[in-house]
């Protein structure tokens, strides 16, 4: 179903990734007119240019977004590629009305609701749900300007495998789950650094024979929410490694240094005022969320969203996929059907207060 001068839906997704579809499957459920805005001109388009090996940490078994189970052996760990089948798949079977080539320029308040803007045309809605997930700007530091044009330079997000990378030495910057992979990927066929600002804590991807995540879902840690006390301490300490340890990339010749501080034509000097000749630097930096187009005051200072389990403080505008939205598992795959199953319910009841009384649907139409 596509947006047309003579159809305005009552709910707009912006972004048609996991948390978009998640939270569609529930508002279909709910028999509300909506639609789903999403940028790229294909299905799961993030997930199909992530580098070539991705896996996901965790099992096909905790994957699943709501109605679908995941397909496969349920304790093997998916490919990149298999999401993003999956996703697509998600998406046809249960005909949720994805527009793709639909970038959303700004959402700004209207009389009745709001008004999404793109580049051809604005649409207008009682409810707008932003669901463009924690992965939205790649961060690369300030220091990256100093390299010079002899070393090649790119975002993990511009990473596909060791086969792009030229011969010769290469720094990957950042000690996350992503610059640990990719970092053990080069290992086999290129000299590779890693540079770590800040050690994560490295965890088991598996334990006495079962998943990570097996025992967090039975004790009932990825549930628990950002306000309690085990959730605000699990917050504190969320940066974490997961099937990854120093000393396997050390057994596979990878040479750790501290945190980068400063570039200048191919060299690049450390914390500890150590240097490392270089020819490719991989930014495993992270990303920044971005709602600078969200023109609305449902955001603090810094630019934070302002909101409770998703609900802002601008009536009928919500987010789904915030990194622990309501609990550690919000941003993730297998997890975020819990805020979309509860977002859709308060739409619904939003939908139903502000619904025409029958004595003024009757005036209306006699």
């Amino acid at each position: 179903m596509s947006i047309t001068a003579n159809h305005q839906p009552e709910v707009v997704v912006i972004g048609g990734g996991q948390a978009g579809l998640a939270i569609g499957y529930f508002l279909a459920r709910r028999g509300l007119d909506f639609t789903i805005l999403e940028a790229a001109g294909e299905p799961a388009a993030v997930w199909r240019g992530r580098w070539d090996s991705l896996r996901l940490f965790t099992s096909a078994r905790y994957g699943s977004l709501p109605g679908m189970p995941f397909p496969g052996e349920p304790d093997r760990y998916p490919t990149k590629d298999e999401v993003a089948n999956y996703l697509t798949e998600y998406a046809r079977r249960f005909e949720l009305p994805l527009e793709f080539g639909s970038r959303v320029l700004a959402v700004r308040a209207s009389d009745d609701g709001y008004l999404v803007e793109l580049d051809d045309r604005s649409v207008e809605a009682d409810h707008v749900v932003v669901a463009t997930g924690p992965y939205q700007m790649p961060f690369v530091p300030p220091i990256a300007e100093g390299l010079g044009p002899e070393v090649t330079k790119l975002h993990s997000t511009a990473y596909r495998s060791p086969r792009e990378i030229r011969e010769g030495r290469v720094l990957v910057v950042g000690g996350g789950n992503t610059g640990y992979q990719i970092a053990e990927e080069l290992s086999a066929s290129r000299e590779t650094h890693i540079s770590i600002g800040t050690a994560q804590k490295p965890l088991p991807q598996r334990i006495l024979g079962r998943d990570l995540f097996w025992y967090l879902d039975k004790t009932g840690l990825i549930r628990k929410t950002k306000d309690t006390r085990i959730g605000k301490r699990l917050r504190k300490n969320e940066d974490t490694l997961i099937g990854h340890r120093p000393r396997t990339l050390e057994r596979r010749g990878v040479v750790f240094h501290p945190r980068a501080v400063d570039a200048s034509g191919s060299t690049v000097t450390f914390s500890d005022d150590s240097k490392l000749d270089v020819d490719t630097v991989i930014w495993a930096t992270g990303f920044r969320l971005d709602h600078s187009w969200v023109d609305l005051p449902a955001f603090d200072e810094a630019g934070d969203v302002i909101h409770e389990r998703g609900m802002t403080t601008s009536p009928g505008l919500y987010f789904i996929g915030l990194p622990w939205q309501h609990t550690r598992g919000s941003s993730l795959l297998g997890f975020v059907k819990e805020d979309a199953e509860y977002l859709a319910q308060q739409i619904a009841a939003r939908r139903r207060e502000h619904a025409p009384a029958p004595d003024a649907m009757k005036t209306r139409t006699a």
